[in-house]
C-alpha cells in the first residue's frame, strides 16, 4: 500500500517536470503552450495558470473578455476570468475522448480582445490504470493431435486494456505444466500475438485434456490482470497441415469501395487426401471485431470480399490474420497474414469554421481590423487534404494566415464608407487540391455601422430671396433646407442664423426655426429705407464631433406701391398744396401760367407721376401737360372771361392701386400795367421764398436719387457677376431737378445694355441702338474687359 502511494507521488512528480520543462522551453520549440492533466481528476482541478504563463495583466481579462472559442470538446474546460486559472469543468475519460493508443491532446483557442489576441492551448490528458486487461472470451478450446511435433504453435487471442503506454497489457503467464510453453510475437504492431507452444510430445493415452491458465498482467501501479481458461483436446493423428502459397498477403484497396468487391483471396494447399485434406479458412481470433464488419471471408475459396465502408479517415490499413485447417482428426492449421492498405480518394468537402467577433464594424476602422476568425479543415489525407482558402475579391477584406496552418482572421485591408456600402456578405471558399478538387463556401455577413464624417450640405449656396416690402411681421418669409448623408444622430440636424450683434445687423430681425429651417420676419421691410441685405444660416447635425455648414441668404427687397405723391409746389404758407397765379390778360396761346411740381418715394411704375386736371372753370383756357405739370394757355383771353379761375390737378402714379394727391392753383386774370406791378412785387417775394424752399427740397431729392441710384448699379453689377444670363429686367428711377419722374431705367442683362423708358414710351417698346431715341446704351465692364482681351 505504501509502495502504491509512492510510485504515485514519483508519477505526479514526473508530470510537473515534464509541465515545467515545458513551460521554459515551449516558447522557443514551438507558440503553443502545453499542459499535461491525468484522466478521472476531479471536476475544478487547475490545471494550469494560462494567463500567467502567456504574459497577461489579470486585472485586464474581464475587460477583455478573456475565453474559450473552440469546439465542443472544450466544454471540459473552463478558464476563469478573476484570475487566468484554466481549470477541468466535466469529468475526463481518456478512453471515451481519444479511444486510441496515442496521445489524448486537446487544443484549445483562447481570445482576448483590445487588442485581439488569439493564443492555442495544449491540454494532454494523460492515463491512469483504472482499466484491467480482458479477453474477448472466458474459456477457449484447442484440439491437438498426438502426433503434433515439438515447436507445433497454436494462436491464443491477446488480452485487451484500454489503457495505453505502461498501463497497457506488458506481461503474459501461462500457468505451470509440463508440455506447453508460452510464445509472445511482436508484430511491430501495438498488439502482439500469442502462440501456446509444445515443447513435450503428447499422448492421448496418458492424458487426453490439458486445463492451462493463461494470465494477462498490465504494468499499473498497482498492476491489474485478466485471466483466460485454455482447455488442450488431444486428438488422434493427422501428420500434414495446410501451407499457404505465401506468409504474407499485401494489397490496396480503394475507400469507398463498393460492397462486394473482391480484395484478395489466400489459398492453402494439404498434401493428406479426403477430409484430412480438405481446406477451410477462418479469420484469426486475433483479429479487431471491427474487421468483421467491413470484410469478409469465404472459408471455402479464401476470397475476402468487401462487407461494409471502407473509410480511410478512420483506418488507413488493416492487417488480418487468417488461418487454413483441415478437415482431419484432429484439423491441423497453418496461419498466414494479410495487409490491406486503404487508398485515400477525394471524398470530403473541406470544413469551413467561422467564429464572428462581431458582425458589426465602424466605417472608421483602420485596415488591419479582425472582424472574425476561420479555421479550416479536410479530412482527406495528402494531396486531397490540401486546402486553399479565398474570399470574395471585390470587398475591402482580406485573408490573415496565422502561424498554424488553415487558421486565418479576416482583416479589413482598405477604408470603409458606409454611405457608399453599408453591408458585405464576404465569401470564404474552401477548395482542397484533388482530383476532382471539392469546394466549400460560407458566407459571412458584416454591418458597416455610422460615424459622424459627413457635414450637412444645403441644396445651393447662395439662396436669393426676394421679399416684398411691408411684409407682415412674425410670418414666414423663407425656408432653407440641409441634409446630411449620415444616419441616426449623426444626420439629425439643427438650424441657427449667425448675429453679428451689429446696431445694424439686419439678423436681429429674423428668427429661424432649428428643427425645420423656416424663416420669419419679426419687423416689417420698407424699400425706401432698405433694399437688400444679407444673414447666414448654419446647419449643424448632432453626431460626435458635431459638423456644421453654412449658407448665404441674400435678401432683396421689392417696392410696393405705398408712398403717395408729394405735391412741392404749389404750396401755401399754412402746408396745403393750393397757390395763386396772376397773368396779364394779353397773352396769347401757349403761354405758360405755371408748373406743378411732385415727387413719389417708390420707384419704377410705382413712381411714374401723371397729372391730370380734376376740376376747371373754364376748359377752353388752359391745358395741363399729363407728363410735366405745366399749365399753358389754349388761347387767348376775351373780354366775357372770368378775372379769376380754378384748377384743380390730380396727381397720382401708376402703382397697381394708384395712389394720388391734389393741388389747388387759382389764376387770377388782370391787366397788363397791374399784372406787371404785381409780378415785380410777388416776384421778390416769392423768389425768396422759392429760392430756399425748391434749393432744401431739390438738395434733399437730388442727394436720396443719387445714392439710390449708385447703390442700384452696385446691386445689379453684383447680380450680374452672381446669376446666368437671362432677360430679367431691373430698374432704375430718373427724376428730374423738380422732383417729377420722367424716366425709368430698364437694365436687360440678357442684351448687356440698359435704356431708358420715358414717360410716353412702354416697356414693351424697343429703341433700335444708335437711333436718337431715349436710349442710353452702358456697356458692361465685364464684356469690355473680356473684348480687350
Amino acid at each position: 500500500m505504501g509502495d502504491g502511494r509512492q510510485r504515485r507521488r514519483w508519477e505526479y512528480w514526473w508530470v510537473a517536470v515534464r509541465f515545467s520543462l515545458l513551460l521554459c522551453f515551449g516558447e522557443q520549440v514551438s507558440a503553443q503552450i502545453r499542459y499535461s492533466i491525468p484522466e478521472e481528476v476531479k471536476e475544478g482541478s487547475v490545471v494550469g495558470n494560462v494567463a500567467k504563463d502567456l504574459g497577461l495583466d489579470v486585472s485586464t481579462l474581464v475587460e477583455r473578455r478573456f475565453r474559450i472559442v473552440s469546439g465542443s470538446k472544450d466544454a471540459l474546460f473552463h478558464v476563469n476570468q478573476n484570475n487566468g486559472v484554466l481549470y477541468v469543468h466535466k469529468n475526463m475519460d481518456r478512453e471515451e475522448l481519444c479511444g486510441g493508443n496515442g496521445a489524448c491532446l486537446m487544443d484549445l483557442k483562447m481570445v482576448v480582445e483590445n487588442p485581439l489576441e488569439i493564443h492555442y492551448i495544449g491540454v494532454e490528458i494523460t492515463d491512469v490504470n483504472d482499466h484491467s486487461p480482458s479477453f474477448a472470451e472466458k474459456d477457449v478450446q484447442l484440439q491437438i493431435a498426438e502426433n503434433t511435433l515439438m515447436g507445433a504453435r497454436f494462436e491464443l487471442q491477446t488480452a485487451r486494456d484500454l489503457d495505453i503506454e505502461i498501463n497497457a497489457v506488458r506481461v503474459y503467464r501461462l500457468s505451470q505444466n509440463d508440455h506447453f510453453d508460452l510464445e509472445v510475437k511482436d508484430n511491430g504492431e501495438e498488439d502482439k500475438l500469442l502462440f501456446l507452444v509444445l515443447s513435450k510430445p503428447l499422448d492421448r493415452e496418458q492424458n487426453c485434456k490439458h486445463e492451462l491458465l493463461l494470465t494477462a498482467v498490465d504494468g499499473g501501479n498497482p498492476p491489474k490482470s485478466g485471466l483466460l481458461n485454455v482447455t488442450v483436446i488431444v486428438l488422434d493423428t493427422n501428420d500434414n497441415r495446410p501451407v499457404f502459397n505465401q506468409d504474407i498477403y499485401s494489397v490496396s484497396l480503394k475507400e469507398n469501395s463498393p460492397i462486394g468487391t473482391i480484395v484478395t483471396a489466400v489459398n492453402a494447399s494439404d498434401a493428406d487426401a479426403g477430409l484430412n485434406g480438405a481446406v477451410e479458412y477462418s479469420l484469426g481470433r486475433a483479429v479487431k471485431r471491427k474487421v468483421y464488419d467491413i470484410f469478409q471471408l469465404d472459408s471455402v475459396t479464401g476470397e475476402i470480399k468487401v462487407k461494409g465502408e471502407v473509410d480511410f479517415e478512420e483506418n488507413e490499413v488493416y492487417r488480418l490474420n487468417v488461418q487454413a485447417s483441415d478437415k482431419g482428426q484432429p484439423p491441423l492449421t497453418v496461419d498466414c497474414r494479410v495487409i490491406i492498405k486503404v487508398v485515400d480518394v477525394n471524398d470530403n468537402k473541406p470544413e469551413i469554421d467561422v467564429t464572428s467577433l462581431s458582425n458589426t464594424i465602424g466605417e472608421d476602422s483602420k485596415p488591419g481590423t479582425v472582424i472574425s476568425l476561420v479555421s479550416v479543415t479536410d479530412k482527406d489525407s495528402g494531396i486531397n487534404g490540401n486546402v486553399i482558402s479565398t474570399i470574395t475579391d471585390n470587398v475591402p477584406f482580406e485573408l490573415k494566415p496565422s502561424f498554424k496552418d488553415n487558421v486565418f482572421s479576416i482583416v479589413t485591408k482598405g477604408r470603409l464608407d458606409r454611405e457608399f456600402v453599408s453591408h458585405y456578405d464576404i465569401t470564404i471558399t474552401a477548395t482542397d487540391c484533388g482530383q476532382p478538387p471539392l469546394s466549400t463556401f460560407k458566407t459571412l455577413s458584416v454591418q458597416i455601422s455610422d460615424v459622424n464624417d459627413n457635414s450637412p450640405e444645403f441644396s445651393q449656396n447662395p439662396f436669393e430671396l426676394y421679399l416684398v416690402e411691408n411684409n407682415a411681421p412674425g410670418a414666414s418669409i423663407f425656408s432653407v433646407s440641409a441634409c446630411d448623408k449620415d444616419l441616426n444622430e449623426n444626420a439629425a440636424i439643427s438650424y441657427h442664423i449667425v448675429r453679428e450683434g451689429t446696431q445694424n445687423d439686419m439678423a436681429s430681425f429674423l428668427n429661424i426655426n432649428s428643427d425645420n429651417g423656416d424663416i420669419s420676419a419679426l419687423k416689417s421691410f420698407d424699400f425706401e429705407t432698405l433694399k437688400t441685405f444679407q444673414f447666414q444660416v448654419v446647419a449643424t447635425d448632432s453626431g460626435t464631433p458635431l459638423k456644421s455648414s453654412n449658407v448665404t441668404v441674400n435678401v432683396f427687397i421689392l417696392d410696393q406701391n405705398d408712398n403717395a405723391p408729394v405735391i412741392l409746389y404749389p404750396v401755401s404758407a399754412n402746408g396745403s398744396a393750393e397757390g395763386v397765379e396772376e397773368i396779364p390778360r394779353n397773352v396769347n396761346a401757349d403761354h405758360l401760367v405755371t408748373k406743378v411740381r411732385a415727387y413719389d418715394a417708390d420707384i419704377g411704375y410705382n413712381g411714374w407721376l401723371l397729372f391730370s386736371l380734376q376740376e376747371v372753370t373754364d376748359h377752353s383756357l388752359f391745358a395741363l401737360d399729363r407728363y410735366t405739370g405745366q399749365i399753358m394757355t389754349l388761347r387767348s383771353f376775351t373780354e366775357t372771361d372770368e378775372a379769376e379761375h380754378k384748377l384743380v390737378i390730380l396727381v397720382k402714379d401708376n402703382g397697381n392701386v394708384s395712389l394720388s394727391a391734389t393741388a389747388t392753383v387759382t389764376i387770377n386774370v388782370v391787366e397788363p400795367k397791374e399784372a406787371f406791378a404785381a409780378s415785380d412785387v410777388k416776384s421778390s417775394v416769392k423768389d425768396d421764398e422759392e429760392e430756399n424752399s425748391v434749393t432744401f427740397y431739390l438738395i434733399i431729392t437730388l442727394g436720396s436719387v443719387s445714392t439710390l441710384f449708385l447703390i442700384s448699379i452696385v446691386v445689379l453689377i453684383v447680380m450680374q457677376c452672381s446669376k446666368p444670363t437671362d432677360y430679367s429686367s431691373k430698374y432704375l428711377q430718373d427724376v428730374n431737378n423738380d422732383g417729377t419722374l420722367c424716366h425709368s431705367i430698364q437694365y436687360r442683362s440678357g442684351d448687356k445694355r440698359y435704356m431708358l423708358v420715358g414717360p410716353r414710351m412702354s416697356i414693351g417698346s424697343t429703341i433700335v441702338p444708335g437711333s436718337n431715341g431715349n436710349t442710353l446704351v452702358l456697356q458692361e465692364q465685364r464684356s469690355r474687359a473680356s473684348g480687350e482681351n
